[in-house]
């Protein structure tokens, strides 16, 4: 094929494959990454077809590669990662992702899917105001069609759910966003 890239394996066990790495990684546009250090012997590589990758409005295009691996191969499989549990403690507001589970003053949150990742992602960043263009792209993920207004649907279910004693830590920052702002500590 001719814009594929074959390694053998006396080409690759001169370099040091990572024990543990994560399968995406950004790179600097002027950083030159040898894609080499991170196949298996004998694997294949080639670039994927521009429309299988998700593209970000305004941002340039994103690079991707295809592995082909020899049949009855295992690929270097790195280190799993255990996640540790946790659980934001900032206010009344508990989050544990690990479970996912969230509570109020030791009550249980009945939350969707999305109002969970909201919160969970509100809760991790206190006092930090998010647009509702972040929150539709870091909750909802690059392929979500939709508006702000999806992002306001959600808020009034979460303070709903959240009570008339909480609803308020979720605060509104006019013609902007939404920030967590737990109650000062007394």
């Amino acid at each position: 094929m001719a814009n594929s890239r074959s390694f053998t394996a006396t080409a690759t066990a001169t370099t040091a494959v990572p024990a543990a790495r994560g399968r995406l990684r950004a790179v600097a546009p002027d950083e030159v990454v040898q894609i080499s250090d991170f196949l298996p012997p004998g694997a294949t590589w080639l670039p994927a077809p521009q429309h299988t990758l998700p593209s970000l409005p305004g941002q340039p295009p994103m690079v991707g590669y295809l592995v082909l691996v020899p049949a009855g191969q295992e690929p270097v499989a790195a280190q799993p990662v255990v996640p540790e549990p946790r659980t934001a403690q900032d206010g009344p507001v508990r989050i544990d992702t690990v479970q996912r589970a969230a509570e109020v003053d030791g009550r249980a949150l009945d939350l969707t899917y999305l109002e969970f990742e909201l919160l969970a992602h509100l809760v991790a960043h206190p006092h930090r105001v998010h647009t509702r263009d972040q929150l539709v792209t870091t909750v909802w993920g690059y392929g979500h069609v939709g508006d702000g207004r999806t992002v306001d649907v959600h808020i009034a279910r979460l303070r709903r759910k959240l009570g008339a004693d909480h609803r308020r830590t979720i605060q509104t920052v006019r013609r902007v966003g939404y920030k967590y702002a737990p109650p000062a500590a007394n």
